[in-house]
């Protein structure tokens, strides 16, 4: 890209960003509900769920990529808005294109999921959680989180595209909110319904999950976090493959 359309980017991130400030409702969903939930399941059920750990050290790692299905929620929602109030007819005017919108809306969903994730992390080391990692450890855990935020806020992108209105793009990505629920977030696969093994073991959420687990504990993550860049660069190109198809669709 040249320098014009990352200058368009960043200025639209900071639209982006501005609407989210305007919107509490969307801040309070994106930063505190996946702090509520963590919450909820370490002080609730917590002691009921035997993970071979203390549950706060087992959930908080499915906690912190679970912030991403949340935060990506409003990002599709956005892009529904753009899409439904003329605002994107004022940007064509101006020879802002599709790459420039998308990836401010795309930037300003990163910058809020990153805020979510220290806010989470935060919290769980005042409650207990205690990682080990030194240093690379860290660097790669959050590698791991930022690759997997970036890769469902474009899927994210492509839901907003893909709806009629802001109302059907929240549904369509209940999806990504509902995706760490069958997966070891919160409890061992092996305790889950054996028909529902193979789709929590393959799911792109478990290594990813895995992995940052491993990482933040200082133990060896094995091939996981390689499974887990695979994932979140598929999700990505085949978001950007659906994007920029999808907002050439609705704007001719």
């Amino acid at each position: 890209m040249t320098a014009a359309p990352f200058t368009t980017a960043r200025t639209m991130a900071g639209r982006s960003l501005r609407i989210s400030r305007r919107s509490p409702d969307a801040l309070v969903t994106g930063l505190a509900l996946p702090v509520l939930m963590m919450l909820i399941f370490v002080y609730f059920f917590g002691g009921s769920i035997d993970t071979g750990t203390d549950y706060v050290t087992y959930v908080v790692p499915g906690t912190i990529l679970l912030c991403a299905g949340f935060g990506a929620g409003s990002t599709a929602v956005s892009v529904a808005e753009d899409m439904k109030n003329g605002i994107i007819d004022r940007f064509r005017a101006a020879d802002i294109g599709a790459v420039p919108v998308l990836a401010g809306h795309v930037t300003a969903s990163v910058a809020r999921n990153l805020v979510s994730t220290v806010l989470v992390l935060g919290v769980a080391l005042a409650i207990g959680f205690r990682p080990s990692a030194g240093p690379a450890g860290y660097l790669a855990a959050l590698g791991l989180v930022a690759a997997w935020i970036v890769a469902i806020s474009w899927l994210a992108a492509a839901l907003g595209l893909l709806a009629r209105t802001p109302e059907a793009a929240s549904g369509l990505t209940f999806l990504m909110m509902f995706l760490p629920y069958p997966s070891s977030a919160f409890v061992r696969i092996e305790t889950m319904p054996t028909w529902l093994h193979g789709f929590a073991e393959h799911q792109p959420l478990t290594p990813l999950i895995e992995s940052v687990r491993d990482l933040l504990l200082g133990r060896a993550a094995g091939d996981a976090p390689w499974t887990a860049l695979a994932w979140c660069a598929a999700v990505t190109l085949l978001s950007l493959a659906l994007s920029l198809p999808l907002f050439r669709h609705r704007t001719r």
